[in-house]
């Protein structure tokens, strides 16, 4: 029974694996943004089946329903919302600086990650939130510790996003163009 269990486990890994990496290409080359979210629903919804491969169902309806659901509609409001259907000059830089910034920030997380790959917390020690053994499902545990230990992060989160919602609006607002040639021309 190991055999069969174990050859179907990888069967769906593999076909899994296809999908998250053929969406996560197609987010990584698409030059249509729109294009590039509809790849990302593909990849989240593999990754949801390799939870559900791991009998990991919460995470696995988590994973669709928050991720795939609700994030990827928040990108593709924004993108619709901003506009695809115009052309950027990329070679201009809108705000000064932003480049060699973000060449900055993004060492300084490589970094960061390189100097945490040897800690303790990532090589499989004790969960930091409480032992997974103790009376109560793993989901009492989840809502417990979310909304008591974690609650304030996860309000934040909320908040920012909120935050990038009226940013992506205000950005969008753009003002009224003036007509070309009015009719008696």
């Amino acid at each position: 029974m190991l055999a069969a269990t174990s050859t179907v486990d990888a069967v769906v890994f593999a076909v899994s694996a296809v999908i998250v990496l053929a969406g996560a290409s197609g987010v990584v080359f698409s030059r249509n943004p729109v294009h590039a979210a509809l790849s990302l629903v593909g990849t989240l919804f593999g990754v949801a089946v390799l939870f559900v491969a791991q009998h990991a169902h919460f995470l696995a309806a988590v994973q669709v329903i928050v991720y795939a659901g609700a994030i990827v509609v928040l990108f593709l409001f924004v993108i619709m919302l901003l506009g695809v259907d115009r052309e950027e000059d990329i070679e201009v830089e809108q705000l000064r600086g932003q480049r060699p910034a973000a060449a900055a920030i993004a060492v300084l997380l490589l970094a960061e990650v390189v100097l945490l790959a040897g800690k303790e917390w990532t090589t499989g020690a004790s969960s930091v939130a409480g032992p997974a053994s103790g009376e109560g499902e793993n989901v009492e545990k989840l809502a417990e510790s979310i909304f008591t230990r974690y609650l304030l992060p996860f309000e934040i989160t909320s908040v920012l996003l909120v935050i990038a919602v009226v940013g992506a609006v205000v950005l969008a607002r753009r003002p009224p163009r003036p007509q070309e040639g009015g009719e008696g021309e």
